[in-house]
């Protein structure tokens, strides 16, 4: 049983003829017909009694006709419903983040506001490894991470070029001494006799500052870790030694002046941010219309926004 079916059985009774519903379905009767046989051979009913003049129904029919007429209502709503979903009046984007990339987010997702506003937004908060195996797993469309994928099942393109920044509190020694020189680098040996606070959440860029402290025979003291960038940013404003940290993260605070930058030339590195997605996915509208905007307000903004796809392709 199909809906085409359906379709030929609910014409034959609502016009109450074969020859009727035929020439509303633009088919010839016997084609009709043979439609109302095969249906009824499959159900093991009879839906129509022939002997009748008026094409009236059995009860067998009668309730098949309002069964049929619900599903062929569904269809109708499901098609209304991918109009809707094709123009972006409705649907749902999933996305993926930790807490340093959904700052990226924020700018672009307020621009896709703007132009798509029935569209429901989903931010999943994931930890940065973990990110990649939520998009392939289909829990979520599109991630942010901050490293090259490995796996070649994702895509990605980079959007957002970041670098890492060391800060202290306003009343640091190491501020003091910036405010007198605002140019002079501050060495990595210097910061040698530094505490540090760091995230206690393993990274790849925190590998990187611990291999550059090993070239430079630099002790790397990491004497408090903390959950949240937001805890080490109060926490180091608040005179309590050192960090390094994403720029994206502390601008609002270097700005105001609750944090300086001190220029560190050995830890002079660049992060990159990045949107990853499956490689073989069909995204949905709601995805597809996301990247457009991303790739728009890279265009608009310029750097430190971008839309570059790796060469390769795979990461």
């Amino acid at each position: 049983m199909d809906l085409f079916q359906l379709e030929t059985f609910l014409a034959v009774a609502e016009e109450r003829s074969f020859s009727r519903a035929a020439a509303r379905l633009h088919r010839t009767q016997p084609a009709v017909s043979q439609v109302i046989a095969k249906l009824e051979a499959e159900l093991g009913e009879t839906l129509l009694e022939r002997t009748s003049r008026d094409g009236r129904l059995t009860d067998a029919g009668e309730v098949l006709r309002e069964h049929a007429q619900k599903m062929l209502n569904l269809r109708s709503d499901a098609e209304a419903a991918l109009v809707e979903l094709r123009s972006l009046h409705t649907g749902r984007l999933r996305l993926a983040a930790n807490e340093y990339t959904c700052l990226y987010l924020l700018p672009v997702l307020d621009a896709y506001r703007r132009t798509h506003p029935r569209v429901k937004i989903e931010v999943q908060r994931a930890l940065a490894s973990r990110i990649s195996d939520e998009v392939l797993q289909h829990s979520v469309e599109i991630g942010v991470v901050s490293f090259r994928p490995d796996d070649p099942q994702v895509r990605s393109v980079v959007v957002y070029r970041d670098e890492l920044v060391c800060v202290v509190g306003p009343q640091h020694e190491l501020a003091r001494g910036r405010a007198a020189n605002a140019e002079e680098p501050v060495t990595i040996q210097r910061l040698g006799r530094e505490l540090f606070v760091a995230h206690n959440v393993a990274s790849p860029m925190r590998q990187k500052v611990i291999q550059a402290f090993k070239r430079h025979r630099t002790p790397l003291n990491i004497e408090v870790e903390l959950p949240s960038l937001e805890a080490i940013k109060r926490f180091v404003s608040q005179g309590n030694g050192v960090a390094l940290v994403p720029k994206l993260t502390v601008d609002p605070d270097l700005a105001s002046g609750a944090l300086v930058a001190i220029k560190v030339k050995e830890l002079e590195m660049e992060r990159r941010l990045r949107l990853v997605y499956r490689r073989q996915a069909a995204l949905s509208h709601a995805a597809r219309a996301f990247l457009t905007v991303v790739e728009e307000q890279a265009a608009s903004l310029g750097d430190p926004f971008c839309y570059v796809t790796d060469r390769s392709g795979a990461a």
